[in-house]
């Protein structure tokens, strides 16, 4: 069985007398240890679906199954609860706290975990050594290069090692030198068996994975 499965899903936007079909019927299957992008013109329904994967936006019709969970079928509490352990969320625009370090910044998903501040701190450090920033651990954002607030950001997506990393656009403000190391970043991190579901524009994003998936109008092509 695969680690996500995504059956008949379907989201509409109502407004007033206006329909707006995101998503219309999207069938897909992603196996534990995959890197898997998702690609489609703006308005295709990428950015819904990843929010729908992510938890973040009941669908108005299908199934979104991961492990063997049916993520909708939780209460609020509980869906909070398997997002916090068994995902990581990396955005565009990196959602860093500005006056908060690296470090403390990494250290933002464990605020919940039944850990001591020690625990977390030694979690953190180590979630910023393998993106390659362990000597910047007390550096605020904006000492930091794009570049490497990006990193902090995945950083944080892996500090309390989720089972499924999900990005939307992590490239999309960086220049092209930059995107190649972060998306050789992802693909490292893909090869020590984490999940990997990206949507993205870029279609040379692409050759990091081992599939594309590609949406038009709101349906799998």
């Amino acid at each position: 069985m695969a680690l996500i499965e995504i059956s008949n899903l379907k989201k509409y936007y109502v407004s007033g007398d206006d329909t707006v079909e995101a998503l219309r019927g999207v069938d897909i299957a992603i196996e534990a240890g995959e890197f898997i992008t998702i690609m489609g013109q703006s308005g295709s329904g990428k950015s819904t679906l990843l929010s729908v994967l992510g938890g973040m936006n009941h669908p108005t019709e299908g199934e979104v199954e991961m492990a063997g969970v049916k993520l909708y079928d939780l209460s609020g509490e509980k869906l909070a609860d398997f997002r916090a352990g068994n995902l990581g969320f990396v955005f565009q625009s990196f959602h860093l706290i500005p006056y908060l370090t690296a470090m403390e910044n990494v250290m933002l998903p464990l605020a919940i975990a039944n850990m001591k501040g020690a625990q977390k701190r030694g979690a953190a450090k180590e979630a910023l050594e393998r993106v390659g920033l362990g000597n910047k651990v007390d550096r605020l954002p904006n000492q930091l290069s794009g570049g490497e607030q990006e990193r902090v950001a995945i950083a944080r997506a892996i500090v309390n090692s989720p089972h499924i990393l999900l990005a939307d656009e992590p490239t999309g403000n960086l220049d092209s030198k930059t995107s190649e190391e972060v998306m050789g970043l992802f693909r490292e991190l893909n090869q020590t068996g984490q999940t990997v579901v990206m949507v993205t524009h870029n279609a040379e994003n692409c050759q990091y994975a081992d599939r594309t998936i590609q949406l038009k109008d709101g349906m799998v092509v």
